[in-house]
């Protein structure tokens, strides 16, 4: 090979690498001198560097720098460390010809000759401006993100790691769980869950689910540093890298307790108003067929009480005792329809209840048996109640015997009484702001969640085929409500039952009395011969009446209305009227006023089968309560003309 074909190689050869390093256009590559004057200058140069071959050629590679790099000597640094360490790398800020700022990755490699001699150096430039302001806005997004995340304070934001170790924590964290970062980074999440929760294995099948869908959503109760609890909603999101791989799990906790707790008071709320509702529908359904039902049975009890008088010897006495006996078991349900439906006729006075259950002692031992003992703790100086003494005596001994029914192996009971004011969240019936607190408690068999929330309704009973009628505790919550009081129960399989008997507190000008059980009823005179009028759009309860006056002695006069009776009292003189209340286009009530301008001392007895009187006359007029019997209509007269 001779010199001139080396030669001609050679020039091919710088050639090629020449055109190889002008079609680079991306990189600044270009020769420096040991000093740093550049000695060659590519286009890639020129593109983002602006400076032309001819206006850089032989000029120092350190104008590209900023001042302040120049000044702190970072030029001749990068050609130091190049020629001693064999390359340089780095990047910074680098400056255009027309002044502006890129931000430029930079690489230095000495060239040598083959004995080591330093000819220069190569210079590789690459302008990574928008890589940097990319990775500048993410890294301040980032910042942000972070800096938003730890000033949340009404979400607790933290990341697990796949196997549940808490990896950071944020200040809605630390708020609402009671932890520090230090406490808690590193520990397991499954010590926020329930005892309940951790023994189900809660925490680890919730990570699976939310690894295996995705994502996971719930609320539960969680625990606080403190034990307390919380209700919480949960979301925990898998976080995956760009292989699918699991890398741990994002979790999202708001603490909804203050949420969860209104939902739960105004689902309370709406079932107490149903409940009420009901109640209320039943009521007047109860009152309506209590009413039809006391005319029947005063048809009836008054037919076998004269079918007795005139067969005083009859082989049928005993048929018609046992009819008399049925009839007055059917009274004694109408009036305890009508105590639950509060339609009943109440004598309210001021009665002090240790009094009223001592004079009951007696009555109660003998109806519980021996294998029950009755206890009775009342404070000294109890206030005195607004009650009706009848009424009052026989919830109580309906509650007794329920109690008893609960203990067929024999128990205990308590009734005892304490004053207390009215409760934060008012009784329904409020009528007053000091009540007396009456509870029967048994040591029983208590009932079900279930049995409890149905114990008050009416024909309600768990007791066998007729031993009962289902009517005794709806009887004295009807009596409680319409004293203006609030009827409770609080019971626990196993435990027992307590029954709490808000009784309102007499005021200090109400009349003072104390009943006890038979007390004896004051004699009444015998009355007769008097002419009444009886008022009543019911033929049958019209005739039976009549019949029962004219065996008391008395001449009866009938009218099937009350205008009727008006008609009748202009041609007729009376010395009474008995008049039903619940009649068509004119009830008792109104006769009644218009009688006392047209006949202001004719005495008038309003009879009823229920005590739902909403048009009370001015006038207090004696009543008579359906069904009645003979003596029961012998007092009523005897009122009423003594009044």
């Amino acid at each position: 090979m001779t010199t001139h074909d080396a030669t001609g190689r050679a020039l091919q050869a710088e050639e090629r690498y020449r055109l190889l390093v002008d079609a680079i256009i991306d990189y600044a590559v270009y020769m420096l001198a040991p000093d740093g004057t550049v000695v060659s200058w590519n286009p890639g140069a020129q593109r983002f560097k602006g400076y032309t071959a001819d206006e850089i050629v032989g000029c120092n590679f350190a104008q590209f720098y900023t001042p302040a790099d120049r000044e702190a000597g970072l030029p001749e640094h990068g050609l130091n460390s190049a020629a001693e360490q064999g390359r340089f790398e780095t990047e910074g800020w680098r400056v255009r010809k027309d002044g502006t700022r890129f931000w430029a990755h930079v690489i230095i490699d000495p060239i040598r000759t083959s004995t080591g001699e330093l000819l220069g150096f190569a210079k590789v430039t690459r302008d990574l401006t928008e890589k940097r302001a990319a990775e500048d806005s993410l890294r301040q997004s980032e910042e942000q993100l972070r800096l938003l995340i730890e000033g949340v304070t009404d979400y607790a934001i933290y990341l697990l790691s796949p196997e549940g170790l808490v990896t950071n924590w944020n200040a809605g964290a630390q708020r609402i769980k009671g932890y520090t970062p230090s406490e808690i980074v590193g520990q397991h999440f499954s010590r926020f869950y329930t005892e309940e929760d951790q023994a189900a294995n809660r925490p680890i099948t919730n990570l699976a689910l939310a690894a295996r869908e995705g994502r996971l959503e719930e609320e539960g109760w969680r625990v606080r540093k403190d034990g307390t609890r919380f209700m919480a909603h949960v979301v925990i999101d898998a976080i995956r890298d760009d292989h699918g791989q699991l890398t741990g799990f994002a979790k999202v906790t708001r603490d909804v307790t203050e949420r969860y707790e209104t939902q739960q008071a105004l689902e309370k709320t709406r079932e107490e108003l149903f409940q009420a509702q009901k109640m209320e529908a039943v009521g007047r359904l109860t009152g309506g067929v209590a009413h039809d039902f006391n005319n029947l049975l005063t048809v009836i009890l008054i037919s076998l009480d004269l079918i007795r008088k005139r067969l005083p010897d009859s082989p049928l006495l005993e048929l018609i005792d046992n009819a008399a006996q049925a009839g007055e078991r059917g009274a004694a349900m109408t009036r305890r329809m009508l105590a639950f439906s509060r339609r009943q006729s109440l004598k309210v006075e001021s009665i002090a209840l240790p009094e009223l259950v001592l004079g009951m002692h007696a009555l109660i031992k003998q109806s519980i048996g021996a294998k029950i003992a009755i206890d009775t703790r009342f404070e000294l100086g109890l206030p005195r109640i607004k009650a009706d003494a009848h009424q009052l005596e026989t919830a109580l001994l309906n509650l007794v015997l329920n109690a008893r029914d609960a203990m067929p192996d024999g128990g205990k009971i308590v009734i005892s009484a304490r004053p207390v004011q009215l409760p934060a969240k008012p009784l329904s019936s409020a009528a007053s702001e000091h009540y007396l607190l009456m509870e029967i408690a048994d040591s029983g068999e208590g009932m079900d969640p279930d049995t409890l929330e149905k114990a008050i309704d009416p024909f309600f009973t768990t007791k066998g085929v007729g031993k009962g009628t289902g009517l005794g505790l709806s009887m004295v919550h009807g009596i409680v409500e319409q004293l203006g009081g609030k009827l409770k129960l609080q019971s626990i399989p196993g435990s027992g039952t307590t029954v709490q008997l808000w009784l309102p507190v007499a005021d200090a000008d109400s009349p003072q009395v104390v009943h006890t059980q038979n007390q004896p009823q004051p004699a009444q005179p015998v009355i007769q011969g008097l002419r009444i009028l009886v008022v009543d759009d019911d033929e049958l309860v019209l005739i039976n009446t009549c019949a029962l006056l004219e065996e008391l002695g008395h001449r009866a006069l009938r009218a099937l209305s009350a205008q009727q009776a008006l008609d009748m009292l202009a041609r007729v003189e009376v010395d009474l009227i008995i008049t039903d209340h619940a009649m068509p286009r004119m009830t008792g009530s109104q006769l009644a006023e218009q009688l006392a301008v047209s006949h202001p001392n004719l005495p008038v007895i309003l009879a009823s089968g229920y005590a739902d009187i909403t048009d009370q006359p001015a006038r207090a007029l004696p009543t008579l309560a359906k069904p009645f019997d003979e003596r029961g209509l012998a007092l009523a007269i005897g009122r009423a003309m003594d009044g």
